[in-house]
């Protein structure tokens, strides 16, 4: 791999942080900075969200690489990259990352074409927002055990049963949501995905909030709720084969790593300022290597990010989801080091949030209160592990007693 930028990719990368540059000064004020900081859930953050998404939609840098038939340019996987990398670094919003990344790739793959006419453009047009029903309370790392039933009757589906977990659900227009059409069937067998408008009859969304009160997760209830047959994607009963895909897309999340480095930076910047017993916290001799670690491993990261941006482009990553599984647990476990690592050296000020004593605006203690979930969402490691195992090193599966 070649990962020079060419004159153009730095042409464009220059554009896109001119956007975000400018745009952000309108953000409203979010607690902590980097990619630890806490989700606001005011209507002004979200009216924000709506407005920075309308803007990046009218300019097509969301979908780039997309399809000419479905509203994309075609473009080289490296300039949809840059311009996540961007924004990851500016910690903007201006991307419905679940009907983007994961939901509109999939459908892409597996739905019908009137369903790609009726169902693509109004996430390519910012028009909609989309949450991800899989988890259930007995169904987390064994998805496949879900218990959510979508039983046929005439023109539509009756779904019964509950979700957990589900990010931005009460913000969201739809969800994407597998459940099971056949209940004689086992495990990831009779497994089926579903278009929900979120409206829809039997739907209650109840909050999970985090200890400081913001909230991000989600309950969701379903009761009798109605879908429209025409709202089955691709075929009854495959649904886990295309879920497979869609948690491909989800655990490649390429341009994390970046904001990762912004917050390492932050951090940085404070071990490079700050006393303690009469000696800068860097020139302690294991504050400075746990601090390169840090770094070195941000840049390795990226470079397996780049990495799945070369297999996407050839046409691999759906052939080999070892690479999305390395990339998931190598970043989350990073992120808890970094986390963990930036408390250690704050102390007692690393404990705060929201006060002008705060390092980093308080941007740690959201995230070493709510880092430790990122190692079992989207899949635990110990999940990923056997995946890449599996499928990238081809050893023999276990077999359970």
């Amino acid at each position: 791999m070649d990962l020079k930028l060419t004159d153009k990719e730095l042409a464009l990368k220059q554009e896109y942080a001119d956007f975000f540059e400018a745009e952000m000064k309108h953000a409203p004020h979010k607690k902590g900075t980097g990619v630890y900081g806490s989700e606001e859930d005011s209507k002004e953050m979200d009216d924000f969200r709506w407005v920075m998404m309308k803007k990046v939609a009218e300019k097509g840098w969301h979908i780039m690489a997309w399809p000419k038939e479905y509203g994309g340019r075609e473009a080289p996987i490296i300039e949809q990259l840059l311009f996540n990398e961007t924004q990851e670094f500016y910690g903007a919003p201006g991307v419905d990352g679940m009907g983007v990344k994961l939901f509109g790739p999939t459908l892409i793959l597996h739905a019908t074409e009137d369903q790609k006419k009726r169902l693509l453009p109004p996430i390519v047009k910012a028009e909609v927002r989309y949450c991800q029903g899989w988890s259930e309370p007995n169904a987390g790392s064994d998805l496949a055990s879900l218990e959510t039933t979508a039983i046929k009757n005439g023109d539509h589906y009756v779904v019964n049963g509950q979700k957990i977990w589900t990010s931005g659900a009460h913000h969201a227009t739809h969800m994407f949501l597998l459940a099971r059409t056949d209940p004689n069937q086992k495990r990831s067998r009779g497994l089926s995905v579903f278009n929900v408008d979120m409206k829809t009859p039997g739907i209650k969304v109840r909050p999970i909030k985090y200890m400081d009160g913001s909230h991000m997760y989600n309950e969701v209830f379903f009761t009798d709720v109605k879908i429209p047959a025409y709202d089955l994607i691709g075929e009854e009963n495959n649904g886990w084969a295309y879920t497979r895909n869609t948690m491909n897309f989800e655990r490649a999340n390429t341009a994390s790593y970046i904001r990762l480095k912004r917050s390492a930076n932050q951090l940085m910047d404070y071990l490079k300022t700050t006393k303690r017993d009469g000696k800068l916290l860097i020139d302690h001799p294991i504050v400075r290597y746990k601090m390169a670690k840090i770094i070195i491993d941000i840049e390795l990261g990226r470079s397996l990010a780049y990495k799945i941006a070369w297999l996407q482009m050839k046409g691999k990553l759906v052939f080999s989801p070892a690479a999305a599984s390395e990339n998931k647990v190598f970043q989350t476990e990073l992120r808890q080091r970094l986390a963990n690592f930036g408390t250690e050296m704050m102390g007692l000020y690393g404990q705060l949030e929201g006060s002008e004593y705060a390092p980093m605006e308080g941007a740690l203690t959201f995230g070493y209160q709510s880092v430790l979930g990122a190692t079992i969402a989207s899949g635990s490691s110990e999940v990923q592990r056997n995946l890449i195992a599996w499928n990238g090193l081809g050893l023999p599966r276990y077999k359970l007693s």
